[in-house]
């Protein structure tokens, strides 16, 4: 029992991020680290699943690539027709990341980036930035600003509080679910680790993907209200 308690007692240190290299007045922090071998890891086995080219009959890593692609596309053409298959780039590079960073968890005493609240912002912000770049270049930069006069004149500034909000939106959802998710996970962890761990594994694995289809199922949706009107 007092060795449960004392586990308790750190058990935010499995939860947070931490300094691990100071470079003068830069500081590179566990989080960045495990973002840096996430990307390796994704580049890696993006390698291995393509270098032996695409085939007519897809089998394998390539049909579930095609289930996924096939999958976002159906996203995106509910939202915006056919042209919105154009937007494949950015959805399908959002939901494939978060997804491996959410799952990162599994690596034994890894603390999944998207735990931090820097790295969901960092995301967020990059994802609405892009949302409304897309918008200009649809409508050109006279009509993405008349979007903010839509349905009428009266409600530009909610529409300009909307778009400063929907970060915040993005950032506090992933964050918060998965924050929440690795502290019950490691809390019961220590409690019960004989009868948990295969249950715990099914869990994250579900919570992991709906977390990434719903920041990329939220990004569908603002490119179609920006690219497409309200």
């Amino acid at each position: 029992m007092e060795r449960i308690v004392e586990q308790l007692k750190h058990i935010m240190d499995h939860l947070v991020r931490f300094d691990v290299i100071h470079l003068g007045p830069i500081t590179i922090t566990s989080t960045v680290i495990n973002t840096w071998i996430v990307m390796v890891l994704l580049f890696g086995l993006v390698f291995l699943v393509t270098r032996g080219g695409f085939h007519e009959k897809p089998r394998g890593a390539q049909a579930a690539i095609e289930m996924l692609v096939e999958f976002l596309y159906g996203l995106l053409e509910g939202a915006m027709g056919k042209e919105g298959r154009r937007y494949l780039w950015i959805v399908g590079s959002l939901f494939v990341f978060i997804l491996v960073l959410n799952l990162s968890w599994f690596i034994p005493g890894f603390i999944p980036p998207t735990t931090d609240i820097m790295t969901t912002a960092a995301l967020a912000v990059t994802t609405i930035v892009i949302v409304q770049i897309m918008g200009i270049k649809k409508k050109g930069l006279g009509g993405y600003l008349h979007h903010f006069t839509q349905p009428v004149a009266i409600m530009l500034p909610m529409n300009i509080i909307e778009e400063i909000v929907k970060p915040f939106s993005l950032a506090i959802r992933l964050f918060g679910n998965m924050f929440g998710e690795k502290t019950v996970v490691t809390i019961l962890g220590v409690l019960v680790p004989l009868f948990l761990p295969v249950p715990i594994m099914l869990l994250g694995l579900l919570m992991g993907g709906i977390q990434a289809f719903i920041f990329t199922l939220l990004t569908v949706t603002y490119l179609a209200t920006q690219t497409h009107g309200h």
